[in-house]
């Protein structure tokens, strides 16, 4: 068997395999939510019985979270967990043609004033 890759990627696999920007975007957000949120439930040791209570959600819906179902929740719920778990969340995004001196920040409305953004 060879060992020589099929297929080496220029950049990123999201886009390699199809996705527009926005979709690699949006998976991007939801996977580094939820490992943020997986993180905060490992370290406080949390059993999906408390997770239920604590999260105000169904136990289909939890235990689709604990397992890492990234396509069975969406952007907003993830932020509804992570304000339950008391996670600050913040999102960064800057222009692809990044300019040095043209960088401001903006404070979108969001629930409980816990996104920030920067351009």
């Amino acid at each position: 068997m060879s060992t020589k890759p099929t297929h080496i990627t220029k950049g990123d696999v999201l886009d390699d395999l199809g996705f527009t920007r926005a979709e690699a975007s949006a998976l991007k957000i939801k996977a580094d939510l939820l490992d943020a949120i997986l993180r905060e439930i490992d370290k406080r040791g949390y059993s999906q019985g408390q997770l239920v209570d604590l999260l105000d959600e169904y136990q289909p819906s939890v235990s689709n979270l604990l397992q890492g179902k990234i396509s069975k929740v969406s952007i907003e719920k993830l932020l509804y967990y992570s304000d339950r778990l008391n996670i600050r969340v913040s999102l960064s995004t800057e222009s692809r043609m990044r300019s040095r001196t043209a960088r401001r920040t903006i404070q979108p409305r969001t629930v409980r004033g816990h996104a920030t953004a920067s351009v």
